[in-house]
């Protein structure tokens, strides 16, 4: 029920924020394991125009497979909270994916998992811009982080990145 509630959520979202595009028959239908192999690999991502990181994100998800339709705007904080982003872990670019949010410098990696094992959740999470993740990539250093799984009630560890 949780996933449905959560697909129709990005669904208004989606509409409110004007994409129009009718949702496709099987959206609000559960995803078993089995259906998740063929989820979607398409992106709906909410970013700045100026921002050169959430581009540079961007082309790592394209790079890795994933479709991605960039919506560009100024203010981003209607997107987040309707995301249900919790305050101390936002980014600074918003995607949505197959019913689950995606904040931030999520490894393609990480939504590749997310879309398999289809975790109880509102989606992940990189909190800030940490060096060395996907687009914040600046030379050799690589700072350690996490990816945080979601929800309402606050976040967990989804996977660690070591830094060097």
């Amino acid at each position: 029920m949780m996933k449905y509630l959560l697909t129709l959520f990005t669904a208004l979202l989606l509409a409110a924020c004007g994409d129009n595009t009718p949702p496709k028959p099987d959206v609000a239908q559960e995803q078993t394991p089995a259906t998740a192999a063929n989820a979607t690999k398409t992106l709906e991502v909410y970013k700045s125009p100026t921002c050169g990181c959430c581009g540079a994100w961007v082309e790592h998800m394209e790079a890795n497979g994933y479709t991605v339709n960039v919506h560009e705007q100024q203010n981003l904080q209607s997107i987040k909270e309707k995301a249900g982003i919790l305050p101390g872990t936002g980014s600074c670019h918003t995607a949505f994916i197959d019913g689950y949010a995606i904040e931030g410098h999520v490894p393609a990696s990480d939504v590749d998992r997310l879309l398999k094992e289809r975790p109880e959740g509102k989606g992940l999470t990189v909190p800030g811009m940490p060096v060395g993740s996907p687009g914040m990539e600046m030379g050799d250093r690589k700072d350690a982080y996490d990816v945080l799984l979601f929800d309402e009630n606050g976040a967990q560890v989804f996977s660690h990145h070591p830094g060097n």
